[in-house]
């Protein structure tokens, strides 16, 4: 049984456990975050180890900017288009009208943070503790600047980047571990999700949900694969299959930095280049926010219907320009999606009490924000390696039984990073 069978199976049984345990669900979730942990145990060696790999192969710094351009192009237009879908949806179903609100819940709003200081905490003033407190961007940054440097030094930085290619090589190893243990991580979460909520919540903000629900399956059904298939040239239906198994995992722990070693085996299993999905995918973790961006969309227009605010068509317009630029600007920043939505809710003068009515179900959307972000990484992933000349097309159509689920990893004679998957 393949294994993103086995997670979803463990998705339904956690499903109907926690219906039936109700709030003893809550003696499952240890096993969940210790998966968690597991999962993020490993991201930080894995994105530093990847990327100054991937930077390194690149073999030249030009080839690296060509790249990163393409990459940030991408995710820009894909969020933008994101937010204008999450706008047409709730505009079209009107999620907030009817709400009752009843007493409002008092709200401090975070602290603002300007354009500068957002772009001065992309920069790490110490490399260790960016890597100790996991913050990814950071990572990245750090990341380049080293391989780069690396690329550089020529021969006499081939010992530092063998180095870094062996890390990379054992933490394939190690993911594989980990990841084998998916089902049960993903039965124990669902499982106390399922049982905290219940379904009694989920009907005065169904309108809420269903709102974001189908605007996430248009971004991803409609926009990912098209660009995919014309773009990446590759069958829509090989690319979700394939991303099948990081979206589900993402879908339990809403967490796409939980799902990233996932994303790194469907990356090869649709024939991206590891030297691609070794920066765009880290690149990904923090840049792409479609899921997040869409939802703000949602969420401002619903705000807007429950206080019986009409949004005008500049409105709406400033709040796809804030969302597409927060999703960048706030993601070094810890909390950054309820930053995020105070940003686009000020844009626009809507009141920030609003928050408080979406708190309470902000588990279950954000389930749909990080599946939507993470189909997303992998589309990326798909487009620059195709326009790069980076795709296997031969291997990104061969069926996932056909591949060898444990694809070995190893460092060929010029000291890159190569994926077998014959």
């Amino acid at each position: 049984m393949k294994l993103y069978h086995k997670i979803m199976i463990g998705l339904v049984l956690g499903v109907v456990a926690g219906l039936i345990l109700g709030e003893k669900a809550a003696y499952l979730k240890p096993v969940g975050d210790i998966f968690i942990r597991c999962l993020r145990l490993i991201v930080v060696p894995l994105i530093l180890s990847t990327l100054i790999t991937g930077v390194v192969s690149t073999g030249n710094i030009r080839n690296l900017g060509k790249t990163g351009i393409t990459t940030l192009v991408y995710f820009m237009a894909t969020t933008t288009l994101a937010v204008v879908i999450g706008l047409v949806v709730a505009n079209i179903l009107q999620p907030g009208t009817g709400l009752t609100l009843g007493e409002m819940k008092t709200f401090n709003a975070p602290e603002s943070v300007g354009p500068a200081k957002m772009i001065v905490n992309m920069f790490p003033m110490n490399p260790m503790e960016a890597l100790a407190k996991g913050n990814v961007l950071q990572i990245i940054i750090f990341a380049l600047l080293f391989g780069a440097g690396l690329s550089m030094a020529g021969d006499a930085g081939k010992p530092v980047s063998r180095f870094f290619q062996s890390l990379a090589q054992v933490m394939f190893k190690v993911s594989d571990i980990v990841i084998s243990f998916a089902p049960y991580g993903v039965f124990a979460l669902i499982a106390w999700t399922t049982g905290k909520f219940g379904l009694d919540i989920l009907l005065p903000m169904g309108k809420l949900i269903i709102a974001a629900l189908i605007a996430s399956l248009i971004h991803i059904f409609a926009s990912y694969t098209l660009l995919v298939a014309t773009v990446g040239r590759i069958s829509p239906l090989a690319f979700l299959k394939k991303t099948l198994e990081p979206a589900l995992v993402g879908l339990s722990t809403c967490s796409a930095a939980a799902a990233f070693p996932f994303s790194m085996r469907a990356q090869k299993q649709l024939g991206v280049s590891p030297k691609v999905s070794g920066f765009t995918l880290p690149m990904a973790l923090t840049i792409n926010m479609d899921g997040t961006a869409l939802y703000q969309a949602v969420a401002a227009t619903f705000i807007a219907n429950a206080y019986g605010i009409d949004l005008t068509l500049t409105q709406q317009g400033t709040i796809v320009a804030t969302a597409v630029l927060a999703s960048v600007g706030t993601a070094s920043i810890p909390g950054g999606g309820l930053i995020m939505l105070t940003m686009v809710l000020q844009s626009v003068g809507l009141p920030l009490e609003g928050i408080a009515i979406v708190a309470g179900i902000d588990r279950i959307l954000d389930m749909f924000r990080t599946t939507t972000n993470i189909f997303g990484d992998n589309s990326a992933g798909v487009v620059v390696a195709s326009l790069n000349g980076e795709l296997d097309r031969e291997v990104a159509e061969t069926p996932l039984d056909e591949l060898e689920r444990g694809s070995s990893v190893h460092v060929d004679k010029d000291g890159h990073i190569v994926d077998d998957l014959t």
